[in-house]
């Protein structure tokens, strides 16, 4: 795919590819020299990348069979990355039937602990809905575990009782709570995509962020959205409504944000499935395919069985501090409660350290540690517990930033060229005192004044018979000839 690079312009693309086999592999991008580039050694950047084939655990709870949930049942079961559980909270029907569908939700640690995403539909805290316990699982399965959390909410407004609760504060949005069900209108209105939202891996559905603005302007609109107010500080807002607005500006409707080690997504309308008219799966599948991947990704950086290895940030420079995050189970599969857990670190120059890391509260087994680079290259990553014979390994590219060179000398025609252009002046240090002398003798610029004829004017004509057409049509009015 051709790049086209502007001049003295920050430059942003994105390239998909298809991977062929798993295993860790090392890339390199680079552009051609120009024949008047400066300087030709920062044309070229590697980096390091692990294919993997994993299967994403993924839990849907929602509280009826409405046509979004119905949809988006089928897309992750079709997926076969995706292993899928489904949970219908619904005081008649049930809990749902079919194979993916479970008897109850996990109400234990280690049970919530495998799943990677929860997609949290149209379900409220209280009856018929999740418990205060249940909802402190999932706030703790995002923020220490670092799975993914999406907000889904519907016509029944269940999403207001997460007020008081653990869950309102991942929310990444801010609701109206004088209409918690929400608005709906007659005709359809699509999402627009931010510019944050164009070339975003979560939203991207076309080869280039352009071709992806236009596809999502293309998708059927939806005819309802939640109550939403704005997007919270700190949140990233990929897509908002095409028309509504309010006093924060056009309602945020696709809203992500972090939250502790993991994520959190909120749509704000019951509309995807719609985007299957006359395309049948190809947006819709790819979106939620996306979003599974997207959200579950840290949480598999590196892992073996019964432990997990991420690190932030994930493409850190020399200097920059390396933050570890390591979950690990026992060798029954529950959360490890106490133990050792340490991290091996060596560099390509050979040196090594080794951290203990420190356990976290709240007993979800998360260890956490951190270390500074101290040199750019590859940083070898070996996790162990002590008490057992689990082990997980990984790899940490590191960058060294390009540092502005000192001591050239200045570039001293284009200086002059740029003077030239400006009516300026161009000179060396001695010159500044004259230069500055110059300055003050300049007379004060004198002020500019514009003349508007108001009587040469055709609005004015316009003015004046209008009010005599008033006048006349009053008395008429009043009976006055």
């Amino acid at each position: 795919m051709p790049l086209v690079i502007p001049a003295m312009a920050r430059f942003q693309e994105s390239i998909l590819f298809t991977p062929s086999r798993p295993g860790d592999f090392e890339f390199t991008l680079s552009i051609p020299v120009e024949r008047d580039e400066a300087f030709d050694d920062n044309n070229a950047q590697s980096f390091r990348m692990s294919l993997r084939r994993e299967v994403l655990h993924v839990l849907v709870v929602e509280s009826r069979p409405r046509w979004e949930f119905r949809f988006l049942r089928n897309a992750l079961s079709r997926d076969p990355g995706v292993d899928v559980h489904c949970l219908l909270l619904h005081p008649r029907l049930g809990r749902g039937e079919g194979d993916t569908c479970i008897p109850a939700f996990p109400d234990t640690r280690d049970a919530i602990s495998g799943y990677d995403v929860v997609f949290l539909g149209d379900v409220g805290v209280g009856p018929n809905g999740l418990t205060t316990e249940q909802a402190e699982l999932l706030t703790g399965l995002v923020e220490q575990q670092g799975s993914g959390l999406v907000f889904m909410p519907g016509l029944m407004g269940n999403q207001a009782t997460f007020r008081g609760t653990p869950l309102n504060a991942l929310m990444p949005v801010v609701l109206d709570e004088q209409q918690p069900k929400g608005v709906g209108f007659r005709l359809p209105t699509p999402l627009d995509l931010t510019a944050r939202g164009r070339d975003h891996l979560l939203t991207m559905l076309a080869s280039s962020p352009e071709e992806n603005a236009a596809v999502w302007r293309q998708l059927p609109g939806f005819y309802w959205h939640a109550p939403v107010v704005k997007a919270k500080p700190g949140c990233d807002v990929l897509a908002v409504h095409a028309t509504a607005r309010n006093r924060h500006g056009r309602l945020p409707l696709l809203v992500t944000a972090h939250r502790g080690n993991g994520k959190v997504l909120f749509l704000g309308t019951d509309g995807a499935w719609r985007w299957r008219r006359g395309v049948e799966d190809v947006y819709h599948y790819r979106f939620w395919g996306q979003v599974v991947r997207w959200m579950a990704h840290q949480r598999h950086m590196a892992h073996r069985e019964g432990m997990r290895l991420f690190y932030s940030p994930e493409a850190p420079r020399r200097g920059e501090t390396v933050f570890l995050h390591a979950t690990v189970f026992d060798t029954s599969g529950f959360p490890l409660q106490e133990g050792t857990v340490r991290a091996a670190i060596m560099s390509e120059a050979g040196d090594s350290q080794v951290l203990r890391l420190e356990s976290e509260a709240g007993g979800w087994g998360v260890f956490t540690g951190s270390f500074v680079p101290r040199e750019r290259g590859a940083y070898k990553v070996v996790l162990t517990w002590d008490e057992g014979p689990r082990r997980v390994q990984t790899q940490i590219g590191v960058t060294s930033p390009r540092r502005e060179r000192v001591g050239r000398p200045a570039r001293a025609g284009v200086l002059r060229e740029i003077a030239a252009v400006t009516r300026g002046r161009c000179g060396t240090v001695g010159d500044l005192e004259a230069m500055v002398r110059n300055l003050t003798l300049l007379p004060e610029r004198a002020p500019v004044e514009t003349r508007f004829r108001l009587w040469c004017h055709p609005l004015w004509a316009a003015l004046v018979v209008t009010v005599l057409a008033v006048y006349w049509m009053g008395r008429k009015l009043a009976g006055l000839r």
